[in-house]
């Protein structure tokens, strides 16, 4: 949703992305740890003893029509919503089949689906998946070296300080210190594989990742938070300092080392923390705390489905839904398990099943998580009217800064796809009104800002991005954004954006991140283009979405073979998703192959729907359009 962003794959809250491709969205509220084994983040409980067959894990599962009306009473949309936060937008009961018998606490407060009816969707969840291999780890570690392997960074860490200041909380030179490291882990890997050119790529790298804090300045350090042993917050990682919250669980697994509970915490931890850093090192950190949780408790629904939230953050989305079936076999309620359900169907393009995976989702545990899934899948199949209402139920229903932020700015990114910038920026300024430190949201508001005019407003937000989360989709926007304003020494900050991609696709690549659909998109328009199409077929020969079609006509058009392209531009526009730049890349294809009025189209109808959809994009669109007249 995916990860909007995403996507996320979408913003998500798990992986980082590359502004193409919106991640799966995430399940907002934070992991958490309970000795009654609560799902992280829900609070639900699972009761009674599990019977032995339930025990066993399961083998491992293998057009361009501007429909809709755009953005019917748009305007209100980021004003709060007039739905009862408790209610589903169209009603019924919203109660899973079988609900007398369902956990104590799960989806038992009266809450209502975004669907309603009065049962969910027969096998749509948990049936199919089980565990792969290597996913209980290493039971036999000593608790001593099990604990000193997890990575687990020096206390320093947690001193990563932020300064207030107007542009709102800035990150101190600690926390770019502690980037700085993992740069320079890939530049080893940069000496044995690729020589010269990637290290000077891992430079860069951290130069921008650092630069920002140094200008800055030193930022406070924030208290370490001291948690006694057996007392750890359930709602610890829910605040609003990631880095002091994992100090916490750090210390608390010190003098509880066999605490299942607070491993598989501190494992969906370290991947938040990879996505709000840009900092890929943390995965193998997390893969070994939730390894270490799994050989404690083989059967954790929490640990499981924080391997589902690890493999999905990797783009690994075969394995997150095997994972997150799994997890459901134990606990059917598991919100994050059922969510990670929906983002890996979703991500591997069986749309259909993600459809029916959100309705039981919905029907078992209606909440922020669900509703922001169900409505992408609604958006994915040219549904805006429904996804628009879903999401202003979610925001009627948030109740936390983070929830707010996060839903608001997914809202201004489905009004941004419409092209209604005024609503947009609306919601956008809602999400950073409740948490003026939320990425995705200066992410949005500076697309926004790019496509309604105001430049120098684009540019100063996403440098001030960039500066903290150095991803692909923004680093090639504010390259985008300097080559469209054309001033002097514009085109080599450009070049110096596009090269950094090389460098972060190489720490994600060393770190277990799958980077290939990262690598097409950027590479086509602003690198080895040949590369592009490696990695644009590679990705398609692991899933077939709306979004690796349109990577791979576009590579292929890059290296000239659009008749090969144009099955590929077809499909990605076929489900009916809103989505300007797939209309372009389609009309430029279907022009090279001789379909003129078809190419005039598709032009027309991607100017018409997002007229700024891209700071050099939208200017090519034009003039293709003109030159086909």
């Amino acid at each position: 949703m995916g990860p909007r962003g995403q996507d996320d794959e979408k913003d998500g809250r798990t992986a980082p992305t590359s502004g193409h491709d919106r991640p799966a969205p995430p399940s907002p509220p934070g992991p958490r740890t309970a000795g009654n084994g609560a799902e992280p983040g829900t609070g639900e409980h699972r009761s009674g003893a599990e019977p032995d067959d339930a025990r066993e894990h399961p083998p491992a599962t293998d057009g361009n029509e501007d429909a809709g009306s755009g953005h019917e009473g748009a305007d209100g949309q980021c004003e709060g919503a007039g739905t009862d936060g408790s209610r589903g937008a169209v009603g019924g009961s919203g109660e899973a089949a079988g609900a007398d018998d369902r956990p104590e606490g799960a989806g038992t407060d009266g809450s209502r689906g975004a669907v309603g009816g009065s049962g969910e969707a027969a096998g749509a969840a948990g049936e199919s998946g089980g565990v792969p291999d290597g996913g209980q780890g290493d039971a036999g570690r000593s608790e001593g070296a099990a604990f000193g392997s997890e990575g687990v960074p020096d206390r320093s860490e947690g001193a990563a300080g932020r300064s207030e200041g107007a542009g709102g909380r800035r990150e101190g030179i600690d926390g770019g210190a502690e980037r700085v490291a993992a740069v320079r882990r890939v530049g080893a890997v940069g000496r044995r594989r690729r020589g010269a050119q990637l290290v000077a790529c891992a430079a860069l790298l951290a130069v921008a990742m650092t630069g920002g804090a140094i200008a800055l300045g030193t930022g406070r350090a924030p208290a370490v938070q001291p948690v006694a042993a057996g007392a750890v917050d359930p709602g610890v990682l829910g605040g609003g300092d990631l880095d002091a919250s994992i100090t916490a669980l750090q210390t608390h697994l010190r003098a509880q080392p066999k605490d299942s509970g607070g491993w598989a915490t501190l494992g969906l931890a370290y991947v938040e923390q990879a996505r709000t850093k840009a900092d890929p090192s943390r995965y193998p950190q997390a893969e070994r705390a939730l390894r270490r949780s799994l050989s404690l408790a083989p059967d954790s629904d929490q640990a499981l489905a924080g391997r589902a939230a690890l493999a999905a953050a990797r783009h690994d989305f075969t394995n997150a839904l095997a994972y997150a079936d799994a997890a459901l076999r134990q606990n059917p309620y598991s919100e994050r398990a059922l969510s990670s359900r929906i983002d890996a169907l979703v991500e591997l393009g069986r749309y259909a099943e993600a459809s029916t995976a959100a309705r039981t989702a919905d029907a078992r545990k209606p909440g922020v998580p669900v509703f922001t899934r169900y409505a992408y899948v609604h958006e994915l199949a040219g549904d805006v009217t429904t996804a628009r209402r879903v999401l202003e139920q979610a925001l009627a229903a948030a109740s936390s800064p983070g929830d707010t932020a996060y839903v608001a700015t997914q809202l201004g990114q489905l009004a941004w796809n419409q092209g209604d910038y005024k609503s947009a920026l609306t919601c956008y300024a809602r999400a950073l009104a409740a948490d003026d430190g939320y990425l995705p949201a200066l992410e949005g508001r500076a697309r926004a800002r790019a496509a309604d005019g105001d430049r120098a407003g684009a540019v100063k937000d996403m440098e001030a991005l960039v500066a903290r989360s150095p991803l692909p989709g923004p680093l090639v926007e504010l390259g985008e954004l300097y080559e469209a304003r054309g001033a002097a020494g514009d085109r080599a900050r450009a070049r110096r954006q596009y090269a950094l991609v090389d460098a972060w696709t190489a720490l994600a690549r060393a770190n277990g991140v799958n980077a290939d659909l990262d690598t097409a998109l950027a590479a086509a328009e602003h690198g080895d283009r040949r590369a592009a199409l490696r990695a644009a077929r590679a990705e398609w020969a692991r899933r077939h979405t709306v979004h690796t079609a349109d990577a791979l006509a576009w590579a292929l058009h890059v290296n000239g073979r659009d008749r090969e392209a144009l099955p590929y531009a077809r499909r990605a526009t076929a489900t009916g998703y809103r989505n300007a730049a797939f209309r372009y890349h389609r009309g430029v294809i279907e022009l090279a192959t001789g379909h003129r009025a078809a190419g005039r189209a598709s032009l027309a109808s991607a100017l018409r729907l997002n007229p700024g959809f891209s700071p050099l994009g939208a200017a090519r669109a034009r003039t293709a359009l003109e030159g086909a007249e």
